[in-house]
């Protein structure tokens, strides 16, 4: 494991974390994936152990290369029309709104991205994704507010998930969580046991949150057994009570 995430080791997660990472040219020492298939699917092919990366030709889902700002996308889907007619939305003009909100990667900005699960971890990634059962997502989501007290938001759409898991914290420095089941495409595949959380950090706050997670108490003191006692004493401490 990259000795920069050695501390994601004390999770032992049932499901590998992946790195992503965006590229201008193809990277060295890595396969192109020889499939094609949704980026949605190519999370889940890194999930599984796989690293490898991807060029516009590999996309089976116009998804994928739009928001990646690969190519644009087909005038019946920009206009609702596709949407409507999957019963994803009521009519053309509630489905062609998403279009105007969807994240997306300035166009030609890059040509291939990267899937590498974290125990085969080369490079420094752009976007981590981890898709962990609650427990977990609150202890990742406490050390991205631990210091700070930024608020926790979450960003969705029921269509085009991959944009807000793969797209919206790069592009927005933000992390954003989702869960699982809760996506048109990611559904309709059968990609991800329903009810997990995704979790995506982006390259600037993978190293803070990392940092913290070494200092934070993963348990906090009224969670422990003695908890509830904690909490009165530190009542009477204050003058609370």
């Amino acid at each position: 494991m990259n000795e920069k995430f050695a501390i994601l080791d004390e999770f032992k997660f049932e499901i590998q974390p992946v790195g992503v990472k965006y590229l201008v040219r193809p990277p060295e020492g890595i396969s192109r994936l020889d499939q094609r298939m949704a980026l949605c699917e190519m999370l889940r092919k890194a999930q599984e152990g796989e690293a490898f990366y991807a060029d516009m030709k590999n996309h089976t889902c116009e998804a994928g290369p739009y928001v990646l700002g690969q190519t644009e996308v087909e005038p019946q889907l920009v206009s609702g029309e596709f949407g409507a007619g999957l019963g994803a939305f009521k009519d053309n003009r509630a489905a062609a709104r998403v279009y105007n909100y969807i994240p997306r990667i300035a166009r030609n900005a890059v040509n291939y991205i990267v899937f590498s699960p974290l125990d085969k971890l080369s490079f420094d990634p752009d976007v981590m994704i981890f898709l962990v059962p609650t427990s977990q997502a609150w202890i990742l989501l406490r050390a991205m507010s631990y210091n700070t007290g930024k608020m926790w938001s979450s960003r969705y759409s029921s269509v085009i998930g991959c944009a807000w898991l793969l797209v919206y914290p790069f592009l927005s420095g933000e992390v954003n969580f989702i869960t699982s089941g809760m996506g048109f495409g990611m559904r309709r595949r059968h990609l991800f046991q329903d009810g997990l959380q995704f979790i995506a950090i982006p390259f600037d706050q993978l190293p803070s949150i990392m940092s913290t997670l070494s200092d934070m108490p993963w348990i906090p003191e009224p969670f422990k057994p003695e908890g509830l006692d904690y909490v009165k004493q530190l009542r009477q401490r204050l003058g609370l009570e």
